[in-house]
């Protein structure tokens, strides 16, 4: 495992992300994880599943300090005492004093954007938070939230596999120093599929999505957040430290790219994207 340097924060370049995992699935799943060496675990309040997230991490016998843990506040915490509120709340949940990285989830509130970095500056100054970020984040608004705070953003959480061109928030996101965490990077399905990552894998003894996990984390300040219900899984997306893909293998996953290639746009929170 290698850490991915963000404006101070160290993160591990792979994440168990908890995305549509209900308790029992965590209670079953994140403790072999953690066996596994999974060091970066990825929740958030809208997921419902912090307890059982902090339930586990509590009883794992790895020490707190070993584990980089990261929440995201939802968009229904409007005002600033309910947004402190809502991140004590999740601390309890969580069974721990602080995070290691808190994130907006999307950019579009009732709360001004100025506001809730103002409360994520708060929180980082009160050690609840020790970096702060933001998720689902635009260009023009990476740049806002980089302007409007008064500490360092560490990354910007977003949809990102070899179907969906993230270079314009790439560039702007190390332009400020900040690192990109990629989620959905099977693209619901499609990678562990696709042709082209399946013989790019037959050459390294390796699965297409082990292909496409490589593929990220092979990219300077990305990290990528791997997700699975099944235990027997959990090793293959952990075995991805022990191979490189050739400069060609890196550019012919790029350019699986396509137009049409987002997957993750709900009109009531999404931004304008680039």
């Amino acid at each position: 495992m290698f850490t991915v340097s963000a404006n101070g924060a160290n993160i591990p370049a792979l994440g168990f992300g908890t995305f549509r995992m209900p308790d029992e699935d965590v209670a079953r799943v994140l403790p072999e994880a953690l066996k596994l060496g999974f060091r970066h675990v990825d929740t958030a309040q809208i997921y419902k599943n912090e307890a059982a997230v902090g339930e586990v991490l509590a009883n794992s016998g790895v020490p707190r300090a070993d584990i980089f843990l990261t929440t995201k506040v939802w968009v229904d915490r409007v005002g600033h005492r309910d947004f402190l509120a809502s991140v004590d709340e999740s601390l309890t949940k969580l069974k721990t004093d602080y995070l290691d990285l808190l994130l907006l989830h999307w950019p579009q509130s009732e709360m001004p954007l100025a506001d809730r970095i103002g409360a994520l500056n708060e929180l980082k100054k009160a050690g609840k938070a020790r970096n702060i970020g933001v998720s689902n984040f635009s260009v023009a608004l990476i740049d806002e939230a980089v302007k409007l705070s008064d500490a360092p953003l560490a990354t910007n959480q977003v949809e990102y596999h070899p179907y969906l061109d993230q270079t314009k928030v790439l560039l702007e996101l190390r332009k400020h120093g900040m690192s990109l965490t990629s989620y959905y990077l099977m693209a619901n399905g499609a990678v562990p599929k696709d042709e082209v990552l399946k013989d790019i894998g037959a050459k390294h003894g390796k699965t297409a999505a082990q292909v496409a996990l490589r593929w990220a984390i092979q990219q300077k300040d990305v990290i990528a957040l791997s997700k699975t219900a099944t235990v027997s899984r959990l090793a293959e997306n952990f075995d991805v430290f022990d191979f490189a893909l050739s400069l060609e293998e890196m550019e012919a996953i790029y350019a699986l790219a396509k137009p049409n290639g987002r997957i993750v746009s709900p009109g009531h929170l999404a931004p304008k994207w680039d």
